[in-house]
C-alpha cells in the first residue's frame, strides 16, 4: 500500500478535514503547503473532475509521487447548477467566503425556501507518478437558508442547510460534518481505493 500521498491543495481547512478523514490508514499526508516553491495550478477545467485530476496528475507528474487532489462545488437548482465548478470564485477572484456567500444569498433574495434546493459535490482524482487517474464523487443534498448561521467551517458552510439535521453544516461542527459531508463520501471511497493501491 501506498505510506505517502501528497495532498495538492494549500486550503488549510481541507487538509485538516482529510487529516481527520483518512487517520486510520497508515499513509503520512504530505500537503501542498509544505511545498511553497510548486506553481499553483491554473484551474480552467469546465467540471469538477478536469480541475481535480488536473491538480493530482500536475503534482504528480512534479514530485513523481502518489497525489491526490479534489475540486467541490456547490449546485444550486434554482441558479441551474451555479456556481458549481466556479464556486470558489462565484464573488470574483480573490474574493472572501464572506463574499461567497453574501451573492449568492443577495442572488436568491426572494426565492421562496421550497426552491432554494441545492448540492454539494466533491470530486477526488488520485493520480500515480505516471498520471493514471482514479476518480470518486460525494454528494449531499440540502438547501440555502435565508441568512448566515454557526461558526464552523469554511465556505459556503454558514449556509448549506441540513433538513435531516436542522442546520448549516456551520452549526454542525466539524465532527458530524465530516461524517456526512460531500468531501467525507468521496473520501471515505478513495480510502478503499488508496487500500488497493
Amino acid at each position: 500500500m501506498i505510506k505517502e500521498i501528497i495532498f495538492a491543495t494549500r486550503n488549510l481547512h481541507k487538509i485538516e478535514e482529510i487529516k481527520e478523514i483518512l487517520k486510520d490508514l497508515n499513509i503520512k499526508i504530505a500537503p501542498m503547503i509544505s511545498f511553497d516553491k510548486y506553481p499553483k495550478t491554473i484551474e480552467d477545467g469546465k467540471t469538477l473532475e478536469e480541475n481535480a485530476a488536473k491538480k493530482a496528475r500536475e503534482a504528480a507528474e512534479f514530485f513523481k509521487q502518489w497525489t491526490i487532489a479534489d475540486d467541490s462545488g456547490l449546485e444550486v437548482d434554482y441558479l441551474n447548477g451555479a456556481p458549481g465548478v466556479y464556486s470558489a470564485r462565484y464573488a470574483g477572484e480573490g474574493c472572501s467566503y464572506d463574499d461567497t456567500n453574501k451573492k449568492l444569498l443577495a442572488d436568491l433574495n426572494g426565492v421562496a425556501e421550497e426552491k432554494r434546493t441545492a448540492k454539494f459535490r466533491t470530486v477526488i482524482a488520485i493520480s500515480s507518478p505516471e498520471g493514471k487517474i482514479y476518480f470518486t464523487e460525494g454528494k449531499i443534498f440540502g438547501t440555502i437558508s435565508l441568512r448566515v448561521a454557526g461558526t464552523s467551517g469554511f465556505g459556503y458552510d454558514p449556509i448549506f442547510y441540513v433538513p435531516e439535521y436542522g442546520k448549516t453544516f456551520s452549526e454542525l461542527g466539524s465532527e458530524v460534518k465530516n461524517s456526512i459531508s460531500h468531501r467525507a463520501k468521496a473520501l471515505q471511497k478513495a480510502k478503499e481505493v488508496l487500500k488497493r493501491l
